[in-house]
């Protein structure tokens, strides 16, 4: 069975589908960023398939989901009686994902100790089963995701920078949903051919209206999201086209994301803007000045006079 399609023809995904194939077939340890449900799980399982290990296995590991007790016997393994339910030899994710790619998720959720030892095996490219003496090479590509932001965790101690160094020979910024609004239709209407298939709806399309108010909403959630929203849609619908009361959102409901104003001095809100859009893009002047509509140095002037 395929894996779902990275769907997108934004400038912004058409510079991931570019980077993904010059990176693919190279064995660089790739690094995605991006907020939940943007599809970085998607991105690497691309990079395998289209990868010279892509006829061997793609191990997937939620780092987020491991506890501190379990972690070396998941991803090294064990050997029977190394600890009491140590039945049996287990094989770890290191060993299962050999000549493979090994895709670490949420790699920014691991503790500082957990960061060590994951460092040790990938500096070493060998690994020790708990409970045995014997160390074991394993070859593996390395992607690793995260949606937190690593470079400041370096500056605040709370991730190591050794390892931010091994991890992101090559680093792929996914954009949220709502800064590659143009793909929301595209996507809509893949979600929707999806779910009516899957569910024997009689569901056909979606109307302009229902486009509309997808559109405006701000996608906290980014695609996957979107996809939820679309199949909740089509198994409560009965007509041929989903209609924009079909989805239970307000459509024009305030997030997160948007600013709200305390004053309406020009130079006051430039500021505030410009803070918000700088706190999302986590310090990245080129992708602040790319949201903004600037220039980088037009954005450097303008935080010189603010004094941000």
């Amino acid at each position: 069975m395929s894996n779902p399609p990275i769907i997108g023809q934004s400038a912004r995904m058409q510079q991931v589908f570019a980077t993904v194939a010059k990176v693919a077939q190279t064995s660089a340890n790739v690094l995605i960023l991006g907020e939940n449900g943007t599809g970085k799980e998607l991105v690497a399982r691309a990079l395998h398939e289209q990868s010279l290990r892509s006829q061997q296995a793609f191990v997937s590991v939620d780092m987020g989901a491991i506890t501190e007790t379990l972690f070396e016997s998941e991803l090294f393994g064990h050997v029977k009686g190394a600890f009491t339910d140590a039945r049996d030899d287990r094989t770890g994710r290191f060993e299962l994902a050999h000549d493979g790619t090994l895709f670490l998720d949420e790699i920014g959720n691991l503790s500082l100790p957990l960061q060590a030892k994951l460092l040790t095996a990938l500096q070493q490219r060998r690994i020790v089963r708990v409970g045995a003496n014997r160390s074991i090479p394993v070859d593996i590509r390395l992607v690793s995701a995260t949606n937190r932001p690593l470079k400041r965790m370096v500056s605040q101690r709370a991730f190591r920078q050794d390892l931010l160094y091994r991890i992101n020979t090559v680093e792929i910024h996914l954009p949220p949903l709502r800064e590659r609004r143009e793909d929301i239709p595209l996507l809509a209407r893949h979600f929707v051919s999806l779910y009516a298939d899957r569910y024997q709806k009689p569901v056909q399309g979606i109307s302009r209206a229902a486009l509309t108010a997808l559109h405006q909403y701000p996608w906290p959630g980014n695609v996957r999201e979107l996809q939820h929203a679309i199949e909740r849609a089509v198994i409560l619908s009965e007509a041929e086209y989903l209609q924009a009361g079909d989805f239970s959102f307000d459509p024009l409901q305030p997030s997160g994301d948007q600013l709200v104003l305390q004053t309406f001095r020009l130079d006051e809100v430039e500021k505030a803007v410009i803070q918000q859009v700088m706190a999302r893009c986590q310090g990245n002047i080129s992708q602040a000045a790319r949201i903004l509509g600037l220039t980088r140095t037009s954005l450097y002037r303008r935080i010189e006079k603010h004094g941000l």
